[in-house]
């Protein structure tokens, strides 16, 4: 059977119940179609690149699937016809990933970073956002302030 990434983004304003029960509509199609799920993946909410359907952030779910074409379209036409689904993509590919999708990759990684206390260049030696620059900051002490020629006329 053909194998396929199938990605979908259901309303924010959606339960985490809702979405899974979602998921598991989705994955009961493909199941009595003669097709498996192989993996499934929430992702979570995310912030939209654009504003889709007057939603700004979504929740993001991927499943992989061993289906045959009728199951894809039959999801495919479920998910138009609800309402909590904004978007949906299936790609057709010639193996499917194992392990954990680029998408979970990024977040350990980014839980990672956050967990070890770096996130940019100004964390190193104690600097942060600009905001909360002291005087010293992460550039050293600048050392006193020398007068600009305008000054330095108008003084004498």
């Amino acid at each position: 059977m053909p194998l396929y990434e199938h990605v979908f983004l259901a309303r924010q304003d959606a339960s985490t119940q809702q979405v899974d029960e979602l998921t598991a509509q989705m994955t009961g199609i493909v199941e009595q179609a003669g097709g498996k799920v192989t993996k499934t993946e929430n992702w979570g909410v995310r912030s939209l690149t654009y504003r889709m359907n007057k939603n700004r952030k979504a929740h993001f779910v991927l499943m992989n699937l061993d289906a045959p074409s009728s199951a894809i379209s039959e999801i495919e036409r479920q998910e138009r016809i609800s309402e909590d689904v904004i978007r949906y993509l299936t790609v057709r590919v010639e193996e499917l990933e194992e392990g954990p999708s680029a998408m979970m990759r990024k977040a350990d990684r980014d839980r990672e970073r956050d967990d070890r206390g770096g996130g940019f260049r100004g964390d190193r030696e104690g600097g942060g956002f600009r905001g909360d620059r002291d005087g010293g900051g992460f550039r050293g002490d600048r050392g006193p302030r020398r007068p600009r020629d305008e000054d330095a006329a108008t003084e004498e």
